[in-house]
């Protein structure tokens, strides 16, 4: 399932009636379409009416009435519930505001999207009574919603779990960093889900434990000195013939 989505338009309506002093009177409206699924079928048009910061009432289309919160909105909304017409207009919203704006405003927001680079890494060892920690940061993504979690055997792990805000990096792009504590087991396997925008489906990296990290590293800065040290000898011997070539030996 894709992340949750809010949208949030412009107030439907906006009044404001000052009486001049510190102490004034403001009314407005909000509307909210709240979806997850990305064919839009679980889209809900949600409408609040507030006085002040108080909220009087709100029409949420998967009710299908307005409900008051205050004595006042109670009054409302059952003035609004009386006419089917109107209610009948608010349901029609859902396809023709919410739906059709989702899908103006999500179009734009793919053609930008940019997927996440993942990095899946051991931050420490299990050892005694500790657990091992393993951190899966996402970097360099676009726009900023995204969920990470984990699977342990195929099962969403949900418990000893720790998750960063989306970091902005001052440059458009954001980054995110979630850990796993848990006790090794044999033949087990590990995996970090990423959901964002930029992918259709999620992106799954799965844990290698087959050699710890540190050890990873040993090997790849040894394997590069290897490397490193017989071209440098080959460099050195290719010379020394060349030098060699050039001499004319003379008997003593």
């Amino acid at each position: 399932m894709s992340l949750l989505k809010l949208m949030i338009f412009l107030p439907v309506l906006m009044l404001s009636a000052f009486t001049g002093t510190a102490d004034g009177y403001y009314t407005y409206g909000m509307s909210e379409c709240v979806y997850s699924a990305s064919d839009y079928s679980d889209m809900v048009y949600l409408v609040s009416y507030s006085f002040n910061k108080a909220v009087d009432l709100q029409y949420n289309s998967t009710v299908g009435k307005f409900v008051g919160s205050t004595e006042q909105g109670v009054k409302m909304a059952e003035n609004f519930n009386n006419n089917p017409a109107y209610l009948q207009q608010r349901k029609a919203q859902v396809d023709g505001y919410c739906k059709h704006n989702a899908q103006v405003l999500d179009s734009a927001v793919r053609d930008k999207a940019v997927q996440p680079k993942i990095s899946l890494k051991s931050v420490k060892q299990a050892g005694g009574s500790h657990p091992a920690v393993l951190m899966c940061s996402a970097y360099d993504f676009y726009p900023k919603k995204i969920k990470v979690s984990w699977l342990r055997n195929g099962k969403e792990e949900t418990s000893d779990v720790t998750s960063t805000m989306e970091l902005a990096d001052g440059d458009w792009y954001y980054q995110i960093h979630s850990h796993l504590e848990y006790t090794p087991k044999s033949g087990e396997k590990i995996s970090c889900v990423v959901e964002h925008a930029s992918s259709t489906k999620p992106i799954i990296t799965d844990w290698d434990p087959s050699l710890p990290e540190p050890e990873r590293n040993k090997i790849a800065i040894g394997a590069s000195g290897l490397v490193l040290g017989v071209i440098i000898a080959a460099a050195g011997l290719i010379y020394y013939k060349k030098k060699s070539s050039g001499r004319i030996l003379v008997p003593n």
